[in-house]
């Protein structure tokens, strides 16, 4: 990722764009629905809620802001599907396309749950609320994490253990 001017949002996601996709589309495969999604979707999406601002601090900033952002917008379309599944005007499905269906299901419930656990989370801890947000939502690896949250690597291990653990237990016993 280059050294950028911030000058507003649309400076910094058509400079950063192309860094935001690797890391939609990356979210995208580690789980979710792909064929709801498209990774340009989620892109176009964040942008609608950022290009308003130009009160960017910093090139980080607006990652940890564009991260939360896809978070937000991931969950808000796993709590529709949700919705939809629950008699939104759906045909009866056969037992085949039911099945398909239900595993689905199954990844929206883990999402929404995931981001309702985030919300807890961010007033335990905001440093691993915001960690999860760059890591599991945008997609960065450790070091890319660790620059934009301006932590160290080793830092960044501690804190996703860390992390990981407080959230696997909470959607086990949500």
């Amino acid at each position: 990722m280059a050294e950028l001017e911030i000058s507003g949002s649309d400076a910094l996601l058509g400079t950063l764009y192309d860094d935001l996709r690797k890391a939609a589309h990356r979210e995208m495969r580690r789980g979710g629905s792909p064929q709801t999604w498209q990774t340009t979707a989620i892109i176009n999406e964040a942008w609608l809620k950022l290009h308003t601002r130009n009160d960017w601090d910093s090139r980080e900033h607006f990652i940890r802001t564009a991260s939360t952002a896809m978070r937000h917008i991931m969950i808000d379309a796993a709590r529709a599907r949700l919705a939809a599944c629950r008699g939104g005007g759906v045909a009866n499905l056969s037992l085949e396309a039911a099945a398909d269906v239900a595993a689905e299901s199954v990844d929206d419930l883990i999402t929404v749950r995931l981001g309702e656990a985030l919300v807890e989370l961010a007033v335990i801890d905001p440093e691993l609320a915001r960690l999860v947000d760059c890591r599991y939502f945008a997609g960065l690896t450790e070091a890319e994490a660790a620059q934009v949250l301006g932590v160290s690597d080793r830092t960044i291990r501690r804190w996703w253990i860390r992390a990981r653990a407080w959230l696997h237990r909470e959607i086990r016993t949500g």
